[in-house]
């Protein structure tokens, strides 16, 4: 314990200057206490910059009103508290938590939600915006960009509602928000309360000694003989995959496809049905006939009927290729287990995993001695130096919030300071399943011109070391870290004048595109033989090797294609609705995806109470955006194959022109600026080896 004079001398780290390498955030003396006083303080110092703001008796300009309410760090001598302090609670909400975070959650995010609402529904504050989107000077493109969010964010908000429905919105906002924090703490308990401990060794029969190894340093952790597989990602899929004990396996499943419906205070079933209420009122008391119509007004997509046209052009696409997969997995289960057998949704990774041995000879376990995790490091970070000319430096004094993370100071091709990335890749207590990239301090441009550089960071959950092993990765956990470094180079080169349009601030169909671009990558030669090399021997990955992965790429790819497009006829239908909500979510479940299933739905499982994305994670009738996405990405990328995957003329084009530019423009502007030209679905059917349906 610290003595009474050092905790009465000790300062509020988020209250003086970081004075830590290039003002990050100083982790290691941030304490719990600090965050309620921080956010309480900042709500305060919000208040008094509004009220200078609205009682300022210049006449309302573009400089004085909406560079002022965006961006009221820029002020002298004034920065963002709020924003530095929630900045850094939220994400370690997700990456770091623990029972004292998550009731220090509960506890401040209505404040928070409330003090929102205080903003955008200031009568006073809105009349001067309001008055600056009709009268203003000459501005530029992205000053038009700004001037028009922060208008249409306040509209969309209900600056426009009269007293009565200003009220009822604060309340539905106010009950989302603390709904949607309750869904994410459920899901996180019901996902870590789960083990499933082994002690006779017979029961390990089929998998590889990787999933042992790690099993056996998750009983050691947790006190413990035998094994333990938990339902993280790097223990659940690999026992799936290649456990022969069918009845284990199908414990596993049914643990994992049935987390939140229990009958204990996890249950997130009512949940669901009240944020999709909540949402639907919300957009209706804003004018909108449902909740997809209000939020596809800032989509790329525009509205429901060109979401549904995606959607329904992939199924008539991939749904009869996607039959055919499912068939050929059910014929190779007969053939070993005989004629009368019956493929269950435990079943379809392990003789989907069998089928592509027999066909390819060639599966993740053959690959993981190929792909340890500093040499995949070092190939992902070569690849951004051999496309940008960016370089990465691990600094060890820079802090850390666990010490699983790495610190990284990356350098531009001129030498220049670009950014600090973090690196977080192992599941643990505390951390959310899944992966992720998110930010500790965006990039923009002061009033004194100097460039604010952001701090960027990766948060994954891939195969941990063992005592015998060092991190080996499966190609999937390959492509997940080229996907999530590719979100991280949005952050990275960004290069605009506000924070609130830098990065990855793009309407969301368009921000997975640098994502799902840089996945393209994992399966190219050319890239595979710079860092797959043996963690024993240093051979290189054999080309023979290289060559079954690039003729497996598109092994059940229809199979998956319909798995994404029944997870965004799901949304949509919960989105479009234009009345309240009242029916059975797990029925209601299978009846919306229906269309697209080409696998046996189980009565008694539910994906809509862990379905993170649409419920609490931004994705609210916006699920489509991977697919979406994903036509742009392999048409964008269709460029790089012309012109050579490595072109360096090309990938600087690509960071002018999207990378760099966030959400100044139009973002069809910014693509057809990079293409030339609108993209078309034909380079993701080809890459997929779908032929387009004859008419």
């Amino acid at each position: 314990m610290k003595d009474m004079n050092e905790n009465q001398e000790r300062k509020n780290p988020f209250f003086e200057p970081y004075n830590t390498p290039h003002d990050v955030a100083p982790f290691d003396r941030i304490r719990l206490e600090d965050f309620e006083e921080a956010m309480l303080e900042g709500i305060r110092r919000d208040d008094e910059q509004i009220e200078n703001i609205i009682n300022s008796t210049e006449k309302p300009t573009f400089d004085n009103t909406i560079i002022s309410v965006d961006d009221e760090k820029d002020g002298e001598g004034y920065y963002d508290l709020l924003g530095r302090v929630t900045t850094v609670f939220f994400n370690l909400l997700s990456a770091e938590t623990n029972d004292e975070m998550d009731a220090l959650a509960q506890k401040m995010s209505p404040i928070l939600t409330k003090h929102a609402n205080d903003i955008r529904l200031n009568e006073r504050l809105f009349e001067r915006i309001k008055y600056v989107h009709r009268h203003h000077r000459k501005l530029t493109p992205e000053e038009q960009m700004l001037l028009d969010n922060c208008y249409d964010g306040f509209v969309r908000s209900g600056a426009l509602l009269d007293s009565e429905g200003k009220e009822r919105l604060r309340q539905l906002t106010e009950e989302a928000s603390m709904l949607g924090l309750q869904f994410s703490q459920n899901l996180l308990k019901e996902n870590k309360a789960f083990t499933l401990h082994i002690t006779d060794e017979a029961q390990l029969d089929g998998l590889p000694e990787t999933a042992r190894e790690a099993a056996a340093l998750t009983a050691k952790e947790q006190h413990l003989d035998g094994w333990v597989f938990t339902l993280d990602f790097p223990s659940y899929s690999p026992f799936m995959t290649y456990s022969s004990q069918r009845v284990l396996r199908r414990q596993m499943y049914m643990a994992k496809n049935t987390e939140c419906i229990h009958d204990n205070t996890e249950n997130n079933l009512d949940i669901c049905k009240r944020l999709i209420n909540l949402r639907r009122e919300m957009a209706q008391l804003l004018g909108y006939k449902t909740y997809a119509d209000y939020v596809l007004k800032h989509r790329m997509a525009g509205n429901v009927r060109h979401v549904y046209k995606l959607l329904n052009d992939l199924i008539d696409a991939y749904k009869p290729t996607a039959v055919k997969e499912v068939a050929e997995i059910e014929k190779m289960a007969r053939k070993k287990e005989g004629k009368d057998f019956k493929l269950e949704p435990w079943d379809f990774s392990f003789y989907s995993h069998k089928l592509q041995l027999e066909k390819y000879n060639i599966d993740a376990e053959m690959l993981r001695p190929y792909f340890e995790l500093s040499k995949v490091i070092d190939g992902v970070f070569g690849l951004a130096n051999r496309l940008y000319g960016i370089t990465f430096k691990e600094n060890k004094t820079i802090p850390v919030y666990h010490p699983d993370v790495k610190a990284y100071e990356v350098f531009d091709k001129d030498g220049s300071y670009l950014a600090v990335f973090y690196a977080d890749f192992h599941p643990r207590k505390g951390k959310q399943g899944g992966a992720w990239m998110t930010e500790y301090q965006g990039q923009w441009i002061d009033r004194k011109g100097e460039n604010i550089r952001p701090h960027v960071s990766v948060v994954m959950n891939l195969t941990k070391p063992t005592d015998e092993k060092p991190a080996l990765l499966t190609l999937g956990e390959v492509e997940t870290f080229l996907h999530e470094f590719g979100h991280s180079l949005h952050g990275m080169f960004a290069n605009t004048r506000f924070e609130s349009l830098s990065g990855t601030n793009v309407w969301w169909d368009f921000v997975e595109l640098p994502s799902q671009f840089m996945e393209n990558f994992s399966v190219e030669k050319d890239f595979l033989r710079t860092f797959a090399f043996h963690y024993q021997t240093g051979e290189p990955l054999p080309d023979e090797l290289i060559d079954r992965i690039v003729r497996s790429r598109n092994f059940n790819v229809a199979y998956a294609c319909m798995r994404q497009v029944s997870f965004g006829l799901l949304d949509m239908a919960y989105y479009t609705r234009k009345e309240s909500f009242d029916e059975d979510i797990i029925a209601f479940e299978k009846k919306a995806w229906q269309k697209a299933m080409v696998t046996k739905q189980l009565p008694d499982t539910c994906m809509t109470v862990q379905f993170s994305h649409i419920m609490a994670g931004g994705y609210a009738a916006g699920y489509y955006s991977y697919k979406w996405a994903e036509v742009l990405e392999a048409d964008a990328f269709s460029v790089f194959k012309k012109h050579g995957i490595f072109d360096q003329t090309t990938a600087q084009s690509f960071r002018d022109n999207i990378l760099s530019r966030g959400g100044t423009e139009n973002p069809m502007t910014l693509y057809k600026r990079f293409r030339g030209g609108e993209p078309t679905i034909d380079a993701l059917l080809k890459r997929n080896g779908i032929k387009k349906k004859r008419k």
